[in-house]
């Protein structure tokens, strides 16, 4: 049998996005092109009668957001296969045809939705401002090639003015819906707004559009969202959240007689680490209710992992007129429940997976799912929602886990601080050895959790002999309220203690680890973490920190998230900057011996690469070992979606650090 290596990430496929049309699942299938350096995401479908296999619209690098129309007669999906490599609206006949391109907008397409009958989309798009044309209809001047422009200032006016992934926000800029007929490929605007929304749903008469945006865009230091109602004939748009004024809402699902409508959202009580719960709105009383206030349970997939593309989690679902089905994460894993208008629940499927993705078959009891395992990369089947049984249709990597060994890791629960229970997963080293290291690898958020999903990387760690300590230390999801909130304002104290008492945990348990040979690791909030436990502790012998935060001070200021996080995780502002610099590791920098690698995207927004710099800097001045790698094109999201050569080459920079150390 062979190990898993850094390079089988290129051989490893994930599958997403499924839908059924008669006795076909269409699904995605994402696979990384190691020669092209991108993730191929290409279409496929599997008839689950005859398992014959078929590729559909493989014509770009991605093709996604698979549909069905209503009228059976269409697949609908958007490509980046076209000349100018943006993301267009695309339509294939069911019934066999090539694809037929319905857009060409500039900027692209982000959303669509069918209409009731089939024969129209409505999509979103947006556009530049070009108010000199606008006013002299002349586009002489407007069409220059970029060589020929001398560079210009960027003027910046909006608090939030850049996004992680997407570099600085245009401030010129309009968002669009529009209506496109399948037959003519002619549209026309429907809604022009300001701000970025999210088109949600259209009216089966198309009468009024459905809509997410910011809960007071005219308020840029407001946080939270809400969801719109917009009349298409008279223009005007109404919140459904109002009598929640400070809530954040999203859509869920409108139920199939149009009636009432499933909200996932929260009051923010809590502000970002309110757990979401399940609302109803009845559109006939214009009553919103909370469906799940007597659980104590996190709405929708909050699990990380780092091998998952294109998956998009199970939505609320409506099962019938008075039934519907919606997921949480709870314990590292993700349930299904049933719930109904009168907020009654009972559980449906709970298992030790994470399902990443998922929709209903029409006219059944049975959903069609994506999936995941901690020995499974992923997975296709359905789900018996009578009997709770999923039944596996279709594995992509069949091959590969016959070739390769995949470590199960060992789910445990400890004692943490305050003696709370807190749960973890150690995998232990593929070979087994009476002596061998270990790593705690922290996760980001915090407010994220570990679950039974696969992780390549701690595979491949577990291949090289390491063992691997994986923690859901206070500060995370999927254990309640409490557990959540129990760290604002309060980073590096309890939840630094959760962490310590685990890692004892483990080695009392497995004698095996080398205690001389233990490492620590994390990403974002981990990376935090590992900044400040080597200002706190000397117990490990070398460590890696990645896309970090040194400084709240200045965190607050360079975060594309800067301003509300501080203000609401760290419960501090500006004028307490005291506080702030207390939980920051850069003022506990001084204390650190423990060899660290400080790794940075060049463009990471979220934990802009100052924050490492800092870090790095202290590190030299401190006279300890340190080396600070950086990765060009590259976000705060690079050990999941990264360009392919570097996700590899920071790898084996982590595997290096730890061998030579």
């Amino acid at each position: 049998m062979k190990k898993i290596t850094t390079e089988s990430l290129f051989e490893l496929k994930n599958v997403s996005q499924p839908v059924v049309w008669k006795d076909t699942i269409f699904y995605l299938e994402t696979q990384i092109d190691k020669k092209e350096n991108l993730y191929r995401t290409g279409i496929k479908s599997l008839n689950h009668l005859t398992k014959q296999r078929l590729n559909w619209g493989d014509t770009g690098s991605v093709n996604a957001a698979i549909k069905i129309s209503p009228n059976n007669k269409w697949l609908s999906y958007l490509s980046n296969g076209t000349t100018d490599k943006k993301m267009q609206l695309m339509v294939m006949p069911l019934d066999g045809g090539s694809p037929i391109q319905l857009t060409e907008e500039k900027e692209g397409v982000s959303t669509y939705y069918w209409s009731s009958t089939g024969s129209s989309i409505y999509y979103q798009t947006s556009a530049e401002l070009e108010l000199e044309e606008e006013l002299s209809g002349d586009k002489k001047d407007s069409k220059k090639e970029e060589s020929d422009k001398l560079p210009e200032a960027t003027i910046i006016t909006n608090l939030t003015y850049k996004l992680d992934g997407a570099g600085l926000l245009p401030e010129n800029q309009q968002y669009h819906v529009k209506k496109v007929d399948i037959a003519t490929k002619n549209s026309h605007t429907i809604l022009t707004r300001k701000e970025s929304f999210a088109l949600n749903y259209v009216a089966k008469d198309e009468s009024y559009l459905i809509y997410a945006d910011e809960l007071d865009p005219d308020d840029e230091w407001d946080y939270g969202a809400t969801v719109y109602w917009y009349d298409i004939a008279t223009k005007e748009s109404h919140s459904l959240t109002t009598s929640i004024p400070q809530g954040s809402f999203g859509f869920g699902a409108m139920s199939p007689k149009e009636d009432y409508l499933l909200l996932v959202g929260n009051d923010f009580e809590y502000a970002f680490v309110t757990q979401n719960k399940l609302y109803g709105y009845d559109l006939i009383s214009h009553q919103l209710t909370c469906l799940t206030a007597k659980q104590d349970i996190e709405i929708g997939d909050v699990l990380v992992g780092d091998f998952q593309q294109q998956a998009a989690g199970i939505d609320p679902i409506w099962l019938n007129e008075e039934e519907y089905l919606f997921s949480t994460t709870e314990h590292g894993k993700i349930k299904l429940y049933k719930g109904n208008r009168s907020a009654e629940t009972s559980t449906l499927f709970d298992e030790p997976m994470h399902l990443t993705d998922g929709s209903l078959i029409p006219n059944s009891q049975t959903i069609v799912v994506t999936y995941s395992t901690t020995t499974k990369p992923s997975g296709l089947g359905f789900i018996d929602l009578e009997t709770g049984n999923l039944e596996a249709v279709y594995n992509p990597n069949e091959s590969f886990e016959k070739e390769h060994t995949i470590v199960e890791p060992e789910m445990f629960w400890y004692k943490g601080a305050d003696d709370w229970d807190i749960q973890g997963w150690y995998l232990a080293p593929l070979e087994k050895a009476a002596s061998h290291p270990a790593v705690l690898y922290i996760h980001g958020g915090p407010q994220v959790s570990y679950g039974e999903t696969f992780f390549h990387e701690m595979q491949t760690l577990a291949a090289k002999g390491y063992g691997v300590i994986m923690l859901n230390p206070r500060g995370g999801n999927g254990y309640g309220q409490q557990f959540v909130a129990s760290i604002l304002g309060d980073y590096g104290n309890k939840d630094f203690e959760d962490l310590m008492l685990g890692t004892d945990a483990v080695l009392d348990v497995h004698p095996e680890i080398n205690q001389e040979e233990v490492y620590v690791a994390g990403g974002s909030y981990g990376g935090f973490m590992t900044n400040w436990i080597v200002g706190h502790t000397d117990r490990f012998k070398a460590a890696v920190t990645q896309r970090s935060i040194s400084n709240w001070i200045s965190f607050y200021g360079t975060s594309d998230i800067g301003p509300f996080f501080v203000k609401f995780q760290l419960q501090h502002e500006l004028d307490d900057v005291e506080k702030l610099w207390e939980m920051s590791p850069l003022a506990h920098a001084h204390k650190a011996k423990t060899p660290i690698l400080v790794m940075h995207s060049d463009e990471d927004l979220r934990c802009p690469k100052e924050q490492g710099e800092q870090f790095y800097v202290a590190m030299k001045r401190q006279d300890v070992d340190t080396q600070f790698m950086t990765f060009p094109k590259s976000s705060h999201g690079l050990s999941r979606n990264g360009l392919p050569n570097l996700r590899i080459q920071r790898l084996k920079a982590v595997l290096n650090w730890f061998e030579t150390h």
